[in-house]
């Protein structure tokens, strides 16, 4: 990352780490203090596929090529190859004859062979780029694939793309440089991020390698928080080691966890329970019970008290950034509050006063438990707008927040069957023009979402039921009459 420095004993007690279960590492750069990983890795017996980067900045690209060919001259025993620009075709930094030159340039100077990294498609697209390398270097990444894939069938994917390449470059050795599947993050198709897939695509994936005698690196060693900044919070945990603990993400042989710490997320749950059945107590207390009032509160309860662990966890993977954070924190306090308030008003024998009521302060709204329904429903319809409407206009880094979104929109759909009547439509008023306009906007966005996710993201699905839920419970609400 620009403008930070790496310091000697950083390096030096990562590689430590590392070297407890891989001989060799493989760098990008030789800036921030990158340079110095040659001189360490000798130190606790490990190789470096020594990476130089290239831009389209011709200054910065000389002073990474001149510092490149000095550490190869002087540590021939520990850099087993030289990576001379990583994924430029790509980026379009640079034309294929200009890079072409410059690997020639660096291979006529240093006495390891030379390679060059780029997405397999670049490979195949240019691949009379083989005739200036010693090796040919691709990456594959099947959950970044234009047709994502689960994680099963990784392994078995990066065998096929290797044979494509090999039958497209047929006299040189294919290594892959970059392989590996995020711990967590947003679903892409049937590509899910997790722990456990983490672990599958990575052990298949290196099972493989061994059995098919091929090299293979995986990205990464550790989580890089920086990174999600640019490919949203699944870019921050492509790391084996979790960067705050250093510890494994996950066991190397047995069973893996996608929740790990389920006790506490499941003592969560049983807290929101209890409030829960709390408000509906205290909100019922001296009027008469409404019929099956608990088990309506039971039915009202169950999914969000479920789902909270699950909101809970995802709150800091899906929050960077002071707007991250402030939605992440907003959308859990409204998935715990909604289901509160709706239970008082269930016991009650109250609906959620339109916003235009409630902003209004009109005499009907004006009680607490109005207050609370009211702005929960507020709260909760502002939040899925804005993430509805980012998913269709923004969507590739966006992670759909389908447990706290749907949470909240079960308690209110519990509360509006609870709440029916038959004469309800005829006597209530006009239609409540806000939440006539937002249901809308949720049921439109909620149908271009599917699509565009695809019916294998269940996720996303997830998360257009709810807005679909939610859209049902605007589309109902009736502004009292005058």
């Amino acid at each position: 990352m620009e403008g930070t420095l790496v310091t000697p004993g950083q390096i030096d007690e990562d590689l430590a780490l590392l070297s407890r279960y891989t001989d060799c590492i493989r760098t990008y750069s030789i800036a921030n203090g990158l340079d110095q990983v040659p001189g360490i890795a000798k130190r606790h017996g490990m190789k470096v596929l020594q990476g130089i980067w290239l831009s389209n900045k011709a200054e910065k690209n000389r002073q990474q090529i001149a510092t490149g060919v000095e550490l190869a001259i002087k540590y021939p025993d520990v850099i087993s190859a030289i990576v001379v620009g990583n994924e430029v075709l790509l980026r379009g930094d640079l034309a294929v004859t200009d890079l072409a030159a410059v690997i020639r340039e660096v291979k006529a100077q240093v006495p390891m062979p030379v390679t060059y990294a780029d997405v397999w498609e670049y490979w195949l697209r240019y691949s009379d780029l083989q005739h200036a390398v010693d090796f040919v270097t691709i990456h594959i990444l099947p959950y970044w694939e234009d047709f994502p894939l689960p994680a099963s069938l990784a392994a078995a994917h990066v065998d096929a793309i290797r044979g494509r390449v090999a039958a497209a470059v047929p006299n040189k050795e294919i290594v892959v440089g970059e392989v590996g599947w995020p711990s967590a993050g947003r679903m892409r198709e049937a590509a899910r991020p997790s722990p456990s897939n983490q672990a599958r695509v990575i052990a298949e994936t290196v099972t493989l390698a061994q059995r098919e005698n091929f090299r293979v690196n995986v990205i990464e060693a550790f989580d890089q928080p920086w990174k999600r900044w640019l490919e949203g919070a699944t870019g921050g945990y492509w790391g084996i080691f979790d960067r705050g603990t250093r510890a494994p993400k996950f066991n190397f042989s047995g069973i893996v966890s996608d929740h790990p710490e389920w006790p506490l997320q499941a003592a969560a749950g049983i807290a929101l329970t209890t409030l829960i059945f709390a408000a509906a107590f205290a909100a019922g207390r001296g009027k008469a019970a409404p019929p099956l009032l608990w088990p309506r509160v039971a039915m009202l309860a169950f999914l969000p008290a479920v789902l909270l662990g699950w909101t809970i966890e995802t709150v800091p993977v899906d929050s960077f950034g002071l707007g991250g954070w402030l939605r992440s924190l907003a959308f859990a306090v409204t998935a715990a509050a909604a289901p509160i308030a709706c239970a008082a008003a269930c016991a009650a024998g109250r609906k959620p006063p339109s916003f235009a009521a409630l902003l209004a302060r009109s005499r009907g709204a004006r009680d607490g438990v109005s207050l609370a329904l009211g702005a929960s429903l507020i709260a909760l319809t502002l939040l899925s707008l804005q993430t509805a409407l980012g998913l269709v206009f923004d969507p590739r880094y966006r992670d759909p927040p389908f447990a706290p979104q749907s949470a909240g929109v079960v308690a209110f759909l519990a509360l509006m069957v609870s709440t029916r009547r038959k004469s309800e439509l005829s006597a209530a008023g006009s239609r409540a023009m806000a939440e006539a306009v937002a249901a809308a906007v949720l049921a439109l966005a909620a149908g271009y979402i599917a699509l565009n996710e695809t019916f294998a993201n269940w996720q996303a699905m997830w998360l257009c039921a709810g807005l679909i839920g939610l859209a049902l419970i605007l589309a109902r609400a009736r502004d009292a009459p005058g």
